[in-house]
C-alpha cells in the first residue's frame, strides 16, 4: 500500500506572534544571508520612498482639508438657497391669503347692506374682523420673510466670497503638489519597483513582522545596521558580543532586545 504524501500545513500569520517563532521560521527557510540582504534593500527602498513623501509635506492633507471645506461651503450655499426658495414660496402663499381675505371682506361688506337684524350684523362684523386680522398676519409674515431673505442673501454672498478665496488656495496647493509629484514620479516608480521585487522574495511571515516593526517606530526604520561597531543602529543601545557575532555571520534574523528592530550586517551598506 502506497504511503500518502503528507502536505505541510502553513500556519496562519498572527500579528501578535513572538519574534522567536519568526526567527525560527526564518532560519528553517535557508538562504539567510540573501534574505537579510533583501530585507536591508527593502528598507532602503522604503526609506527613499518615505523621503519623497516627506517632500510633499502637509500638502496632501491641506488639499484634502480644503476640498472638504469647499464641499461644506457649497452644501451651505445650497441650504441657504433652499431656505430662500422656501421663504419666496411663503411670501407668494401669504399674498394669496391677502387676496382671499380681501375677497371675503368685500363679500361680507356687501352682505351688510342687506342685513335684517342686529344679530346678523354682529355675526358679519365678526367675520370681517377675523379676515382683517388674518390679512394683518399675512402682511406681517411677508415682512418677516423679506427680512429673512435679505439676511440669507447677505450670508450666501459671504459664503461665496469665502468659496472664491478657498478655491484659489486649493488651486495653488494642487499646482504645488502636482509639481512635486511630477518631479519625483520617475524616481518613486523605480523605488516602488525595487520594493515590489524585494517583497516578492521575502516570505509572508517575515514581511508581516517587517511591516509591523515599521508601523511601531517613529522613523519607520525596521531594518538597521550595527552602529559604531557595537550598538543598534536604531536605538543605539550596546549589543552583546555573542549577538554581534550572530549578526556578522549572516545566518540568523537578529532582533534588538531594546527597540525590536531587525539588525543586519553593516557590510551590506558597502554592497549597494
Amino acid at each position: 500500500m502506497a504511503s500518502k504524501k503528507i502536505k505541510k500545513v502553513e500556519t496562519p500569520i498572527d500579528r501578535r506572534e513572538t519574534f522567536v517563532s519568526i526567527q525560527k521560521n526564518f532560519a528553517e527557510d535557508g538562504n539567510a544571508q540573501e534574505k537579510l540582504k533583501t530585507l536591508y534593500d527593502l528598507q532602503q527602498a522604503d526609506t527613499a520612498i518615505d523621503k519623497i513623501v516627506q517632500l510633499r509635506g502637509e500638502l496632501p492633507a491641506e488639499v484634502s482639508a480644503l476640498e472638504d471645506e469647499l464641499e461644506q461651503m457649497n452644501a451651505k450655499c445650497a441650504q441657504i438657497n433652499s431656505f430662500i426658495e422656501g421663504m419666496t414660496r411663503a411670501i407668494a402663499d401669504n399674498k394669496q391669503n391677502i387676496v382671499d381675505c380681501d375677497e371675503q371682506i368685500a363679500k361680507y361688506q356687501k352682505q351688510l347692506e342687506n342685513i335684517t337684524n342686529s344679530r346678523e350684523y354682529d355675526s358679519l362684523a365678526k367675520e370681517i374682523e377675523n379676515q382683517e386680522l388674518l390679512r394683518q398676519i399675512a402682511e406681517k409674515n411677508i415682512g418677516e420673510a423679506k427680512v429673512k431673505i435679505g439676511e440669507a442673501k447677505s450670508d450666501i454672498e459671504s459664503v461665496k466670497d469665502m468659496i472664491s478665496i478657498r478655491t484659489s488656495d486649493l488651486d495653488a496647493k494642487k499646482e504645488e503638489l502636482s509639481h512635486i509629484v511630477e518631479s519625483t514620479a520617475k524616481e518613486e516608480e523605480k523605488l516602488q519597483a525595487v520594493r515590489k521585487a524585494c517583497a516578492a522574495k521575502i516570505d509572508s511571515r517575515t514581511m508581516s513582522a517587517y511591516e509591523r516593526i515599521r508601523e511601531s517606530v517613529r522613523n519607520h526604520l525596521a531594518v538597521v545596521t550595527v552602529y559604531n561597531d557595537n550598538a543598534c543602529g536604531g536605538c543605539f543601545n550596546t549589543i552583546i558580543p555573542q549577538r554581534l557575532l550572530d549578526i556578522e555571520s549572516n545566518r540568523k534574523l537578529i532582533i534588538c532586545e531594546h527597540c525590536g528592530r531587525i539588525i543586519v550586517n553593516p557590510d551590506f551598506t558597502q554592497k549597494q
